[in-house]
């Protein structure tokens, strides 16, 4: 059976550091940081009071007020970049097979906000039970595809992939997948997360997860550095158009770049923690290279999943040197998370789409925040620190890494007829 060739016909965003594509690639390789005071609830209590909020997001762009009331944010989110995709993309479904058009989407938690608000509502009460009907749908995490297909009348594969930080990357390798064994033409895939409310960050506080400078939240995300104390916790969504090269070309459809492998694994190790020597995220990444049937020396780009833990950042390095050898040392590497914070189910989206421009542009964004270089990682190495760099960016890569141990690589290369 010969597999179809995958590309990329449409994008959307909504991030920390930007409403839309434009928005977020300028936000991005100018190296703005989307860390700020909590506005989504009074934080002051709580160990971290800041974090990466979506900023200025109306969602009644996308819906009408009833509409948004039934929807969590997560999945408002999820409508507004699937919106922007699709219009990127230029999709007519009127004149589509919307039988063989699907919705693959990534959260790791999803509707943390109604869970939260809910709960809360029935605590502060006599003990009477009044849960809003909708309570149940709007929490679940496949709602959002659900949501999305039933928006533009999708009746091809529509699930979610749930795997932590890995969500939306397991969400995309799968909806590759479909559209490569010819199961479908066209698979709206990303991921979206809304958990910047007390539930959130009291739960990652409570697991010293999080970064607690509150006196210069800004600087809060350090990927790298010495210093780094913690991730900083985002929210948004990122929407991307994978379709069949053969679907796209009949169309006229433009394209951003080829979608060529992809590679899962699991560290088998703990919990939380990455395995110490990074060997699940070589495998992923292995995996990733082998299926795209490339050499190890192709890539030229890595967008680290980095996401300024103390422990953490120290294993991908070390992946990434056992696997790429002295490559390792010609290749840039950047944590856009130093900018948007971590976005948790949703990173992967926001990160391949990173990935996908750097491609298009030949520009890596920065790893924004370092000031001091940690003695345990190899100073060699190009994480392309606090300013972004021209280069030929030909073949990028890009990883996520979710509690459970989950791992998830995805290779994108400029697109050649």
């Amino acid at each position: 059976m010969e597999l179809k060739r995958v590309v990329v016909t449409g994008l959307g965003a909504l991030t920390p550091i930007g409403n839309s594509v434009p928005e977020y690639w300028e936000g991005l390789i100018n190296g703005v940081s989307g860390a700020a005071p909590i506005t989504h609830f009074d934080a002051s209590k709580f160990k971290t009071q800041f974090a990466c909020e979506v900023k200025g997001f109306d969602p009644h762009k996308y819906m009408d007020r009833k509409e948004a009331r039934k929807v969590d944010p997560f999945v408002q989110y999820a409508i507004a970049s699937t919106d922007e995709a699709v219009k990127d993309a230029n999709l007519d479904f009127e004149k589509l097979n919307r039988n063989r058009i699907g919705v693959i989407w990534g959260a790791g938690i999803g509707g943390l906000t109604t869970f939260t608000e809910e709960v809360a509502n029935y605590v502060k009460g006599d003990g009477t039970p009044r849960f809003n009907p909708f309570f149940i749908p709007k929490m679940l995490i496949d709602i959002a595809p659900g949501h999305i297909s039933m928006r533009y009348g999708l009746h091809g594969p529509n699930f979610s992939a749930v795997s932590a930080c890995a969500s939306a990357t397991n969400a995309m390798i799968d909806a590759f997948t479909y559209i490569r064994l010819g199961r479908a033409d066209v698979i709206i895939t990303g991921g979206s997360e809304a958990t910047v409310n007390e539930a959130g960050i009291g739960g990652f506080n409570a697991m010293h997860a999080l970064s607690t400078r509150n006196d210069d939240p800004s600087t809060a995300s350090r990927p790298f550095d010495k210093d780094r104390d913690g991730f900083v916790s985002g929210e948004g969504s990122g929407a991307i158009i994978l379709e069949s090269l053969e679907h796209a070309l009949a169309r006229g459809a433009k394209i951003y770049a080829e979608v060529v492998g992809g590679g899962m694994s699991a560290d088998a190790h703990h919990i939380t923690a990455s395995h110490p020597e990074g060997l699940g995220a070589k495998l992923s990444m292995e995996m990733a290279v082998k299926d795209a049937e490339l050499d190890f020396t192709d890539i030229d780009y890595i967008n680290l999943h980095g996401t300024s833990t103390p422990v953490g950042d120290l294993s991908e390095p070390k992946a990434i040197l056992g696997l790429f050898g002295e490559h390792a040392y010609k290749m840039n590497l950047s944590s856009t998370k130093s900018m948007t914070g971590h976005l948790l189910g949703a990173a992967g989206a926001v990160e391949t789409i990173a990935s996908i421009l750097a491609v298009q542009n030949d520009i890596v964004p920065p790893t924004i925040n370092h000031f001091t270089d940690d003695p345990e990682i190899d100073s060699k190495l190009n994480f392309t620190f606090n300013k972004a760099q021209k280069r030929v960016v030909n073949v990028a890569l890009s990883n996520t890494f979710g509690f459970g141990g989950h791992n998830a690589s995805i290779i994108v290369k400029k697109y050649k007829a």
